[in-house]
């Protein structure tokens, strides 16, 4: 049986307690921590760790998850629809929100192709599970395979980045304040698919937006094709059944998914106090240094909900490896090299 998130906190506590856990780039004391230092070992010594099963991607059990959370979906809005109460459109809300969110992290792996061996069969989901929830497939893709071959690189990396002064000097008051003012980050995802982060240009959009190569125009005008056609779908459904009642069914749930994704987001890739993550740049970065400046974070009760998104680093690392397999890798990862 694979273990749990709740398994690998423990674990996690039961080696601080031994003092393993201090152990960093080497060192058993934080003190001596010296985050342009190389880590002691390489990404093949990390990966030969890892069994080979956990590498296997099964798109029957990937199905099956995809099964689960339509099902969830489809319950959801069957029951508001029945109950039609305002004590239960709180609930509804909260859960088809993290339904949606779910969806998004199935699709993320069709991204990655995780999902599974079939590359047409990863974009035909990926396609319907992003622009149910107005995501272009394509657009994020290639922007979020960018993020993974550059983390941790300040001059690079496309999520999070800190902004460096004269860049943030230079932002409009507006500007400013909608992205570093709490809660408004928490729904910067849609702005961030037209207009990017704060120092960068171009659009997800955009088939012409210096995100993509000339190769993959085509690829994108597909996803915003698709994400055009739920956009009017949704249009549509205003027009039948009203505007109050596809923003209760569809747009608050949509609102409380793009909080769960900006912090979780936020949370894998920054830390707080004691546990602030170094950015690279130039020479000092690389790949298994970037990976390694991940996050794991437990959620608890919606770990399996999610799928597992919280085992961050091993993602990072592998973003091969399915969602169902992440805890047990992370697992073999502590045993030999934490």
């Amino acid at each position: 049986m694979s273990p749990s998130m709740k398994e690998i906190t423990s674990s996690f506590e039961a080696r601080e307690r031994k003092g393993i856990s201090e152990c960093v780039n080497g060192s058993n004391d934080q003190s001596d921590f010296d985050s342009s230092a190389p880590p002691p070992f390489r990404i093949a010594d990390i990966r030969a760790a890892i069994p080979r099963h956990c590498w296997v991607k099964n798109p029957w059990r990937s199905m099956s998850y995809l099964f689960r959370d339509v099902t969830v979906i489809v319950a959801l809005v069957a029951a508001a629809i029945y109950l039609n109460s305002w004590f239960f459109w709180p609930i509804y809300w909260v859960a088809q929100g993290t339904m949606f969110w779910a969806l998004f992290v199935l699709g993320h792996d069709c991204g990655h192709g995780s999902f599974s061996d079939n590359p047409i069969l990863n974009s035909v989901v990926g396609h319907i599970l992003h622009s149910s929830i107005l995501v272009p497939y394509h657009g994020w893709r290639i922007s979020h395979r960018t993020h993974h071959q550059n983390h941790g690189n300040v001059e690079k990396d496309e999520s999070w980045v800190p902004l460096p002064e004269k860049i943030y000097n230079n932002l409009d008051i507006s500007t400013r304040f909608l992205r570093f003012t709490v809660p408004f980050p928490l729904f910067a995802y849609p702005i961030y698919l037209w207009h990017r982060s704060p120092g960068k240009e171009g659009s997800h959009f955009n088939p012409y937006s210096n995100l993509f190569t000339p190769q993959e125009r085509k690829l994108v005008m597909t996803s915003t094709a698709c994400w055009a056609a739920m956009a009017i779908l949704l249009a549509i459904l205003s027009i039948a059944i009203g505007p109050i009642q596809v923003f209760k069914l569809y747009g608050v749930p949509y609102l409380i998914f793009v909080v769960w994704l900006d912090l979780v987001t936020y949370l894998h890739h920054h830390g707080h106090d004691e546990q602030r993550l170094p950015w690279y740049r130039g020479k000092e970065w690389s790949y298994l240094r970037g990976g390694l400046t991940t996050v794991d974070r437990d959620y608890g009760v919606f770990n399996k909900i999610h799928h597992d998104i919280g085992t961050h680093v091993i993602h990072h690392l592998f973003p091969q490896i399915p969602h169902y397999h992440l805890v047990e890798a992370v697992m073999f990862l502590l045993v030999n090299f934490i």
